[in-house]
């Protein structure tokens, strides 16, 4: 750790104290004006008596955090702590989202969005919307540990719903085994372990419960097969995966999420299950808990990737304090300090500043290595395929590419496909480089060009109307007839109380709830889509060949016009919308790219 004397400056207040009401707060403020009574929910953010108390209402005995697991089970807590699942709770985007679904519907639907984001929550009570510096440790944990290894009973197929077996350390823990290498473990003396409250010793469950339905898919289709409170088949990665080749030849959810090469099914790791004291158990079948998906975080990386060190170390409000990106505790920021600037009270030390930025740059390398493998799955999923060349002329430019799902275990994309964007940007450049044709670009917000952009909508922007995109598209009914395409899985309602209404008509009629319906993009398993694309002779007058066309895969997290959507709650952690909706887009990947001349002998 660099060694550097105090820098001395004005304090700044904390912008997250009590006296403080940002955006945030006031989606707080507007939820408890709105819904007087239903959440309950403090005004304030930040490190307040509140957040502390709260966390000593939710104390470790109730449920073992995390980080108290990982202590033995190094290398699984390592994986699980930059994983989609450590993230689910602490996502910005989720969390207003969460928010706005239950101002539209009034509160009806209850915890329905929140309790697969953080079951520990919801299981201890928690309100439904607050800011998560005011939640329990353990809740801010997202599908923690115990969410998978304190179940009470088998999983079944209801949106999230399950119990969850309380108490510390020392209570039983399940597992795809059974017990027996546990046992050698308490009964051998080596390890110096404590299975029994009140003796001495490293303490350890005393006891694992063998439950066969974790290595089976059905355990996974809990939360990743949900049907709204209407039976809005919202999200059907299970039931596609039931119906896919992968499940006809006996491979499992876990053989591609959890082996050596996430997005096909490989080989799992060996090595032991635990390090107990230092001591490794024996080797055994190793499930990587990384899990690596679409999602990505948008927070300050003080707050994620989970850190023991980072927790300790500062806050929530403390990290969001912290100018990371400005270069705060690098030597070319502290170097030429000249003595008079300001800091918040936590970071006037330019040591702290230094140790701080130690630990950042631990949590960014782990984002950088889990981004890189977020590529790599993807690419397996999406395949660039065929290129077809059908008229290069001075009348038009036509041309055909080919998009496949490169997987065999469910639909891409999969999930939540109404907010999944992927997309294909395809240029077509002149012989001096000047653009002739483009189509998959943004927007000044971050949107693609299509009828959710605001400069779309507004005619300040044409529609790309060649575009391709697999997101899938919610189409809602309204009152007075007709129907229209939302952002949200929400009926358009004309009333002054939006609810989600109960149907007049049987939902066997059509198989789906009558109001609202799902236009669906997404590719089948090992199948594949075609978009074509036509310049026509207008646009290529003047034009000088030969053409160079540009294609790229793209994927990304959530369209921004979700954010536009959402953002009237407010975003945790301080966040505006604008800086939410620029880290969503930072994080879009280019999965694949492909360069190719057009002459005007190509083509049929």
């Amino acid at each position: 750790m660099k060694q550097k004397t105090a820098t001395k400056g004005k304090i700044v207040r904390d912008p997250l104290q009590p006296a403080y009401v940002g955006a945030a707060n006031r989606a707080v403020l507007y939820f408890i004006i709105l819904l007087p009574g239903l959440f309950n929910i403090p005004v304030a953010f930040g490190d307040s008596l509140g957040e502390k108390a709260h966390q000593e209402l939710f104390s470790e005995s109730e449920f073992p955090r995390a980080k108290e697991c990982g202590g033995c089970h190094t290398i699984q807590y390592k994986e699980w702590s930059a994983s989609p699942h450590a993230y689910a709770q602490l996502s910005p985007v989720f969390n207003a989202m969460n928010a706005k679904l239950l101002k539209l519907t009034n509160g009806t639907i209850g915890d329905f969005c929140i309790r697969c984001h953080t079951p520990v929550g919801m299981d201890s009570g928690e309100k439904l919307v607050m800011p998560n510096s005011e939640r329990s440790a353990i809740s801010r944990e997202g599908v923690t540990c115990i969410t998978c290894h304190r179940r009470e009973q088998p999983a079944g197929k209801a949106s999230g719903r399950f119990g969850l077996s309380h108490g510390d350390i020392f209570n039983a823990v399940s597992g795809p085994t059974g017990g027996a290498e546990l046992a050698r473990v308490i009964s051998s003396g080596e390890f110096e372990v404590n299975s029994e409250r009140g003796k001495e010793g490293r303490a350890i469950h005393p006891k694992v419960i063998q439950n066969n339905q974790m290595t089976t898919s059905g355990f996974c289709g809990t939360c990743h097969d949900v049907n709204s409170p209407n039976n809005f088949r919202l999200e059907e990665a299970f039931s596609e995966y039931k119906s896919a080749p992968a499940a006809g030849s006996g491979v499992s959810c876990q053989d591609c999420h959890m082996g050596t090469e996430p997005g096909v099914p490989s080989e799992y790791a060996t090595m032991p299950a635990a390090f107990v004291g230092g001591r490794p158990t024996k080797m055994r079948r190793h499930a990587n808990h990384l899990f690596v998906g679409p999602d990505y975080s948008v927070v300050h990386p003080g707050i994620f990737p989970h850190s023991s060190t980072a927790e300790k170390f500062a806050s929530i409000s403390e990290w969001i304090q912290f100018d990371y990106q400005a270069g705060w505790g690098t030597e070319e920021f502290e170097d030429y300090l000249e003595g008079n600037e300001e800091f918040p009270e936590r970071w006037q030390s330019a040591e702290d500043r230094f140790e701080a930025r130690d630990i950042l740059n631990e949590n960014l390398d782990i984002l950088e290595d889990v981004s890189k493998k977020r590529k790599a799955l993807l690419q397996k999923g999406y395949l660039l395929g065929d290129i077809r060349i059908h008229e290069v002329s001075h009348r038009q430019l036509s041309f055909s590419v080919q998009v496949a799902n490169g997987t065999t275990g469910h639909n891409v994309p999969t999930g939540f496909d109404g907010e999944r964007v992927v997309f294909l940007r395809v240029t077509v450049t002149d012989r001096n480089g000047d653009i002739v044709f483009l189509s998959g670009d943004f927007d000044p917000n971050g949107d693609l060009r299509n009828a959710h952009s605001r400069y779309v909508h507004d005619g300040k922007l044409p529609l790309d109307d060649q575009l391709f995109n697999l997101q899938s598209l919610f189409i809602a009914d309204m009152i007075r007839g007709g129907d229209r395409e939302q952002v949200l899985a929400v009926n358009y309602s004309t009333s002054p109380l939006p609810f989600l209404r109960p149907a007049t008509n049987a939902n066997l009629l059509v198989g789906r709830p009558v109001g609202i319906r799902k236009h669906r993009q997404t590719i089948p398993p090992m199948e594949s889509r075609w978009a074509n694309y036509r310049i026509s002779e207008e646009k290529l007058k003047g034009v000088t060949p030969p053409f160079r066309l540009t294609i790229e895969l793209v994927a990304g997290m959530v369209p921004v016009n979700l954010i536009y959507a959402i953002q009237d709650v407010g975003f945790d952690y301080q966040m505006s919308p604008r800086k939410v909706a620029d880290a969503v887009v930072a994080g879009y990947q280019v999965l694949w790219k492909k360069d190719i001349e057009l002459r005007a002998e190509q083509g049929g």
